[in-house]
């Protein structure tokens, strides 16, 4: 699952002020097909397992030139509901301004990109690993590089969970992104057994401002920071404040 998590303690985003004003087409398909294979393949619905496990990436198998698929394929299976809802949310986010400004196309290509690059990533990691890789975090961990890149300022909604208390509050995107690729690389030291592939979402991030960089410059480079102040090109939407209260157990 995407995101900056604690123990007793969770961070994620709900929404952005800007949603993109052209509907996002790719970023609503790929979710669209994320849950479909999800629904087609988990066990609590009589899934196919063996299709599960087909689609998988495993690291041993393409280094040894075989399971090539399961570079691509690997980026639409998910290992529960809460990884994939993770995910997509963190897709539904931020995902829509990105397509807006690479077009449908080329936003379909740069997530499919930042996938790969996030898989090799992990496969160089640890070539000899025979554990399946599943996910779309490290294609999306890209589409938050991207969106760093281009919108550092604009203003996301976050739920904070700390213990007992929950939290809606508003923060600039860069605070959350580059906190998030923060815990990856943090992580991927502390924690290199649980099972995440934290390298994989550190290079899928990186891979995604690398990619996004000629768009960038393109619209102008840092001047284009200057005329939209860091956010998505067109006017804000307003949203009622939030009602969320402390919540205690």
């Amino acid at each position: 699952m995407l995101g900056p998590v604690r123990q007793g303690a969770q961070m994620f985003p709900i929404r952005d002020h800007n949603p993109s004003q052209r509907t996002p087409h790719v970023r609503n398909w790929l979710i669209g097909l994320n849950i479909g294979v999800f629904l087609l393949t988990w066990p609590g619905l009589g899934g196919l397992g063996w299709l599960w496990e087909w689609l998988a990436l495993y690291p041993v198998a393409v280094v040894n030139g075989v399971r090539l698929h399961g570079l691509l394929t690997h980026m639409f299976v998910h290992a529960g509901i809460l990884h994939l809802a993770g995910n997509m949310l963190f897709l539904w986010v931020f995902g829509d301004n990105l397509e807006d400004q690479m077009g449908h196309r080329g936003f379909l290509a740069f997530y499919l990109a930042c996938g790969l690059a996030a898989a090799f990533g992990q496969i160089g990691a640890d070539p000899a690993s025979g554990i399946p890789m599943v996910g779309a975090s490290g294609a999306i961990a890209g589409v938050m590089g991207g969106y760093l890149l281009l919108f550092p300022h604009a203003r996301v909604d976050v739920v904070a969970i700390i213990f007992v208390i929950v939290r809606i509050f508003v923060i600039p995107a860069w605070v959350l992104l580059v906190a998030w690729f923060g815990v990856q690389l943090i992580q991927s030291l502390s924690m290199p057994g649980d099972g995440v592939a934290y390298i994989a979402h550190a290079a899928g991030f990186v891979a995604g401002v690398v990619l996004t960089l000629p768009l960038f410059i393109l619209r102008g480079g840092p001047a284009f920071w200057a005329r939209t102040q860091g956010r998505p090109p067109h006017r804000a939407a307003e949203y009622a404040p939030s009602r969320i209260p402390r919540v205690r157990r």
